[in-house]
């Protein structure tokens, strides 16, 4: 098996037809059906269903097309690096800092430094949520991700940075809080209305864990992806909001808004750093990664140094 091989059977695959994938290859069909009998005969599978209206890749043929997409990407990582060695890293790298948290505020830093260090590397920020994360990593839409760690997903890892108390939010001018040793009880949270993030957020899912295993319903005011948004509504006086006391003190700093820890019981959450587990990232992404590392690390060390 070589990767000459690996690179018709995919592009047979996604053409759906050995005639059109030896057009747009270039090559003989009769070589190219001759290069898949070897790779049936190696492997010791049927790869391809022939018909008239083409061909489909059979089970094994559906496992060896996941698995030479990926073969063919870390070849052509590896030239591109092996090309580029000597040079300072380049190119675009990706990377999702999950809102409602400490994580968001670090994006001014994050790009300050990478783009100091690294002039050559394009930086692309965008926020996203756990449901679509694994795909974006495993697809390679995605480099990494700091966001809240939703528990295990095949084809990516996860490295937990921070653990943290969630913290009620809510306007100073709001009456009836009453709090409890600087804190607020999960029952008195619950005669609150509360805006959210969608349940497709981990976040989301926590607070509605605590709920439940108190058996308390949750009075849904809105989902709010939107932290301007958020701060616009909560200013109002139109609700409240449940995050990470970081996140808070970032987000919602000024005297206008009160800000609670959670007890009886406290919820907590994980902020992760989140990377392929099979695909090894690019110089570039490598690069920036450990200036997240970095910046985590400072942001955690003055925390605790207070």
């Amino acid at each position: 098996m070589d990767t000459r091989k690996l690179a018709y059977f995919v592009q047979i695959v996604d053409s759906g037809s050995i005639t059109k994938a030896a057009a747009a290859l270039h090559v003989a069909q009769p070589a190219l059906s001759q290069q898949v009998s070897a790779l049936e005969n190696d492997l010791k599978q049927r790869l391809l269903i022939r018909s008239k209206q083409g061909v489909k890749p059979t089970a094994a043929g559906h496992t060896l097309y996941r698995h030479a997409q990926s073969i063919l990407r870390l070849v052509d990582q590896a030239r591109q690096d092996v090309a580029r060695s000597g040079a300072a890293p380049s190119g675009r790298v990706s990377i999702a800092i999950a809102p409602y948290s400490m994580a968001s505020s670090l994006t001014p830093r994050i790009i300050s430094e990478v783009a100091s260090r690294y002039p050559d590397i394009v930086l692309h920020v965008t926020e996203i949520y756990g449901g679509v994360l694994s795909e974006a990593i495993k697809n390679g839409r995605l480099d990494m991700a700091l966001i809240y760690e939703p528990g295990p997903i095949r084809g990516v890892q996860f490295t937990t940075m921070i653990v943290e108390d969630l913290h009620f939010v809510v306007n100073a001018a709001r009456a009836g809080v009453q709090q409890a040793d600087g804190g607020i009880t999960l029952e008195e949270v619950a005669s609150h209305g509360l805006f959210l993030p969608e349940q497709i957020h981990t976040l989301r899912q926590t607070v509605e864990a605590g709920f439940a295993s108190k058996g308390l319903k949750l009075r849904l005011v809105g989902e709010v992806e939107s932290v301007p948004s958020l701060a616009r509504l909560l200013r109002a006086d139109l609700g409240a909001t449940i995050m990470p006391k970081s996140a808070a003190d970032a987000l919602f700093h000024e005297e206008d808004f009160q800000v609670l820890r959670i007890v009886d019981p406290a919820l907590q959450c994980k902020i992760a750093l989140c990377t392929p587990d099979h695909d090894p990232l690019s110089e570039a992404a490598s690069a920036v990664l450990l200036v997240v590392k970095e910046m985590l690390q400072e942001m955690l060390s003055s925390k605790y140094s207070r």
